[in-house]
Formats: structure tokens, sequence, C-alpha cells
């Protein structure tokens, strides 16, 4: 077994209500299908196997709005780990929990 991780990267379209709501309705399918916020726009997945990514690529198909740029990164969790976060001590409004990663502040 080899732990996984899926990095989901998306720019939807929020001109109008159908978009909205096209862009709501993909964010909660990524939260209940188990995914984590690391950014705006930016959400993770931890899967136990290269197979298990598959399925998880149908179920994200099967989901996506009908705009916009969806993009899927495949990582060990080993790349994963070796990540570098860089967080501006300003307060802009972004996501207070950077998790258990290395966190460098400037």
């Amino acid at each position: 077994m080899r732990i996984m991780r899926m990095l989901v990267l998306f720019d939807l379209p929020t001109g109008n209500k159908t978009e909205r709501r096209s862009y709501a309705q993909f964010r909660k399918f990524l939260v209940e299908d188990g995914y984590h916020m690391e950014q705006f726009s930016v959400y993770s997945r931890i899967t136990l196997s290269r197979e298990s990514i598959e399925t998880h690529l149908v179920r994200l198909r099967a989901h996506l709005p009908p705009a916009g740029a969806v993009t899927v990164i495949t990582l060990t969790e080993k790349q994963y780990e070796s990540r570098r976060v860089l967080i501006d001590t300003r307060p802009i409004g972004g996501p207070s929990d950077p998790g258990a990663q290395m966190t460098l502040v400037i």
C-alpha cells in the first residue's frame, strides 16, 4: 500500500447566479468527499493507492461544473510532505490553519 495525495486546483467562473451555484456545488462535493482546503480553490485528499486515485478521478469527473478549469495533481505522501508553505504575516483573510506542514514566516 502506498499512500498518495491528490491535489485539486480549480478556477471556476462566478459571474452569474448559475455559475456561483455550480461553484458552490463543486466545492461542497469536495468537502463531503473528504478533501481538505489547502488554499482557496486548492483542495487535497489522501488516497491509499494509485488505484484509488482512479476511483476518485471518476467521482471528480461526475461532479465537474460545466465551465472553468479543474486540474488534478497526484503526489506521493513523501513528495507532499516536502512542500514549503510561505505565509505572509499581514492579515489578508486567507485560510487560518496551515496544518502540520512546515511553515516559513516572512
